[in-house]
């Protein structure tokens, strides 16, 4: 039996997780005015760095008294300096519910060989928020990118806190409301949300942050491009662009395009409200259609950046065959690129929803989707 093809395409085939699709008005143009072949140490390099942090402080609302720094290693980088300039002052509490979480867990308890309090939930769920201690340093992902569960906000953080909280806010920023008062050390990388190039990351510090690493040295050594502290005091330029090492000016006029077109469309609010519209669009579709599910098992903590579909047809006989036939399927065509499931994931889709993605496409998207699965299952 032959399934007919929709009629309508996605004018943008591009779902990928990351690095994730560019604003939709970019174009090479927009890197123009990088300065190539110039130091960034020159005049022009600092002040493009410093505009980058800066105007990341505008669209995201960060306040005044945080530090903002832009890093070298993406959000890896950012995650893994904080948790090796931080840690060890006081007990660790580590939470993972995906791939990445449970990557920070290793490296911590592997790398620094710290013993940790571990509280973990299968994909699709998200652990014992309530059971927190946070007397401890806490270090968790805000959004669950491999897994499509995020936490629901930031109440289950306490104002009065004694420890600090290092949140891996990667695929969250731009999308999803960050509770600056409850965290510490926040990170992510521009390749995500606002679909910047890769390798820089974003670390921002709250005053408590900086007052543990004047305070604290850490028992193991520091490589130079993890180290924050100089003779005990915060080496403040790389908050104002004085990275550590040398940034690439390409990258970061990449970013300040997004950052303009983020303003344009409403800021952190736009943003999330196009994030939301095209969870919603998605959300039509599984509503009507039987064989397909959310990752997510609570609406609640369900994504709006990292969107996981799972199959649930009782006919599928090998779950991770017919997922990567249907994600083939769609790339073949032409209509969606990179929406499988990530490596260590439940078998399935994964669909980038973040504010530079349009919702006519998502929606565009689902009745291919629809094509796939029936042309797959009655083949």
């Amino acid at each position: 039996m032959t399934y007919p093809k929709p009629d309508t395409r996605p004018h943008n085939p591009r779902f990928s997780s990351g690095p994730c699709t560019k604003p939709p008005t970019w174009s090479v143009t927009a890197l123009i005015d990088a300065p190539l072949g110039r130091s960034h140490r020159a005049a022009i390099g600092k002040d493009k760095l410093k505009a980058a942090i800066e105007t990341t402080r505008e669209v995201l609302g960060v306040p005044a008294d945080y530090k903002i720094g832009i890093v070298p290693a993406s959000d890896t980088g950012a995650v893994e300096m904080a948790m090796w300039s931080l840690l060890g002052a006081r007990g660790v509490t580590m939470l993972s519910w995906e791939s990445f979480g449970a990557g920070w867990v290793t490296d911590v308890t592997k790398q620094l060989k710290l013993d940790v309090t571990h509280h973990h939930a299968d994909y699709g769920q998200l652990p014992d928020l309530s059971s927190v201690n946070f007397n401890d340093d806490v270090v968790f992902t805000w959004n669950g990118t491999t897994s499509g569960v995020r936490v629901p906000n930031g109440d289950f953080i306490p104002a009065d806190r004694d420890g600090l909280t290092i949140c891996d806010a990667t695929s969250a920023a731009f999308a999803q409301d960050l509770p600056w008062d409850k965290l510490d050390v926040t990170t992510f990388s521009w390749q995500k949300v606002l679909g910047g190039e890769a390798a820089h990351g974003v670390l921002i510090l709250s005053p408590r942050a900086v007052a543990r690493l004047e305070s604290y040295t850490p028992p193991w050594p520091l490589p130079k491009i993890f180290r924050l502290t100089k003779g005990g005091k915060l080496i403040d330029g790389i908050f104002t662009g004085a990275t550590i090492n040398t940034p690439s000016m390409l990258c970061v006029e990449d970013y300040l395009f997004a950052l303009d077109w983020a303003k344009s469309v409403g800021g952190q609010k736009g943003l999330k409200a196009r994030a939301d519209a095209n969870l919603a669009a998605i959300e039509d579709f599984v509503d009507v259609t039987p064989w397909v599910d959310f990752l997510a098992e609570d609406a609640a903590t369900r994504s709006n950046t990292s969107v996981c579909l799972k199959f649930v047809d009782d006919r599928i006989t090998d779950g991770a065959a017919f997922a990567k036939a249907i994600a083939k399927r769609l790339d073949d065509a032409g209509v969606a690129f990179d929406i499988d499931a990530y490596r260590d994931a439940p078998a399935g889709l994964r669909i980038w929803c973040g504010g530079t993605v349009e919702t006519s496409d998502i929606a565009a998207l689902m009745p291919w989707i629809d094509w796939a699965f029936n042309t797959e299952i009655n083949q």
